[in-house]
């Protein structure tokens, strides 16, 4: 804590203090009755004149104060918005008057009055009584340092909230948003389920996981890359359609795209493909976007627009490739290829392990550093090669490719959806070549192989990144934008 900061604490403390030998706990009680600001003030009509409207219980956080002599207006802010409060002397106790000097920017407090308008037309309470709610001992952040200051804002996000309501305001979007999604899927016939967060083997992705110990088993587990392994054991079980938004976790980098703890939808539907899940991820969007925003053209504050009127691009990774590179992908490697596209600036973190890769993974390669960032359109980009997606099935006309899609908006992957696979001799073949070499065995997870030769049904399966999709719908530039508590490096004592 800084000098000054340690100072204003000290005044705040001797406000409080002083406020309990008035005989007032600075830490208030149950208030019943207490209605948000912003309904309080829907409540007033130009009728009702200076102080003629109904009497009103208000709580808000004290976010303005100014005295002039035996009157004082303070801007009051909780969820909803700021309401103003006037404390007249005239209409006050002598205790609640001394209160008023004892109350400080930040402080939580509790009003019943009048509400009325002042003679500049403000919507105001003129207060009857006040009492503190909460005494705040530190002062809130002066705009040009905790306001702005990104990371202070993400590290004190109890403060960030109320401090600016643009950050309250894209957090609860993202309430509605996951609100939205559990009500389309719930009138689709979906089942929300809860499967496993610590596995004993991590699987379902490509990713590092966090492990940890079980003391009682003595057994390693792993906190969970991706619930599909489970999803689709319930397809075996009996399950038609399940889907599951919860948290998955990947130990690894952090970036305005990535947090290490992240929010993921996924669903699976019995006698789905790729298509129906296509389908379903499209309308899911375009109704939440309708029923939220009320429109489908979503703008940014940087000028970029989204159109997501439907219907939306289906489109092969080899045509966006060839579009936007020339690269007429033909299996055959870049280096016989089109040796020239070796030498793209934007292949440079790549290139010196382009040659020692297949071709299939090659072309991922180049749409990921080519391709993606372009599409802010919604594409579902087809056809992807089957060695990147070993739980997919592979296409009847060409298994080099599988019947899956990634759906694209905003230059970013915001769904994947597959038909998936559920021959358990293919699967069996897909895992042992994504784990390598034999002392990766143990990382098969055989029982899900078990459970596949049990049967499961046909089935298309997607996942969709809630805090990606958020980050589309609400312009936010960062990921910690649209996460309430996103993770960060402890700061130093």
């Amino acid at each position: 804590m800084s000098e000054s900061a340690s100072q204003f604490e000290q005044e705040r403390r001797q406000k409080l203090a002083k406020l309990r030998d008035l005989g007032i706990d600075p830490f208030g009680q149950r208030t019943p009755g207490i209605q948000p600001l912003a309904e309080i003030k829907s409540l007033y009509k130009p009728e009702m004149g200076h102080d003629g409207g109904p009497q009103v219980i208000g709580a808000g956080r004290i976010m303005l104060k100014r005295d002039m002599g035996k009157l004082s207006f303070l801007t009051l802010r909780d969820e909803s918005g700021d309401l103003q409060l006037a404390l007249d002397k005239k209409r006050l106790t002598e205790r609640d008057w001394q209160v008023r000097d004892l109350i400080d920017l930040g402080d939580l407090l509790v009003v019943t009055g009048k509400l009325g308008q002042t003679n500049k037309g403000e919507t105001t309470i003129w207060a009857d009584s006040i009492s503190m709610a909460s005494k705040a001992l530190l002062p809130p952040p002066a705009k040009w340092e905790g306001l702005s200051d990104v990371e202070l804002r993400y590290r004190q996000r109890y403060v960030d909230l109320w401090a600016n309501p643009d950050v309250m305001k894209v957090l609860k979007l993202r309430m509605r948003i996951v609100d939205e999604i559990r009500r389309f899927l719930s009138a689709k016939g979906f089942l929300e389920v809860e499967t496993p967060m610590m596995q004993p083997l991590a699987g379902g992705a490509a990713a590092k996981p966090f492990t940890t110990h079980h003391k009682a088993l003595d057994i390693p587990l792993y906190l969970r890359i991706a619930p599909e392994l489970y999803l689709k054991r319930l397809l075996v079980g009996g399950f038609s359609k399940v889907f599951e938004m919860n948290r998955n976790f990947r130990n690894e980098g952090i970036s305005p795209r990535h947090n290490p703890e992240f929010t993921m939808l996924e669903l699976y539907e019995a006698f789905g493909s790729w298509e129906t899940m296509a389908d379903l991820i499209e309308e899911m969007i375009t109704t939440i976007a309708q029923n939220i925003f009320g429109t489908l053209q979503i703008e940014h504050s940087n000028g970029r627009k989204i159109n997501l009127q439907r219907p939306w691009r289906r489109v092969r990774i080899a045509e966006l490739v060839y579009e936007r590179t020339g690269w007429k992908f033909d299996k055959r490697p870049i280096h016989e290829a089109m040796p020239e596209l070796l030498k793209h600036s934007e292949l440079a973190s790549v290139r010196g392990r382009l040659d020692q890769i297949s071709s299939a993974e090659q072309l991922f390669q180049v749409y990921e550093k080519l391709v993606e960032h372009t599409l802010i359109d919604p594409c579902f980009v087809t056809h992807i090669p089957s060695v990147i997606i070993p739980l997919a099935r592979e296409n009847k006309e060409d298994p080099f490719f599988a019947d899956v899609y990634e759906l694209a908006i905003n230059g970013v992957e915001i769904s994947p959806g597959y038909t998936e696979l559920n021959d358990p001799d293919t699967q069996a073949r897909h895992f042992a070549h994504q784990v390598g070499d034999k002392d990766e065995q143990q990382k098969v997870d055989e029982d899900f192989l078990n459970a596949l030769r049990y049967g499961m049904p046909p089935a298309g399966g997607l996942g969709m990144g809630i805090d990606r999709l958020v980050m589309m719908l609400t312009g936010a530039e960062s990921i910690r934008d649209v996460i309430l508590f996103p993770l960060m490096k402890p700061q130093e004592k």
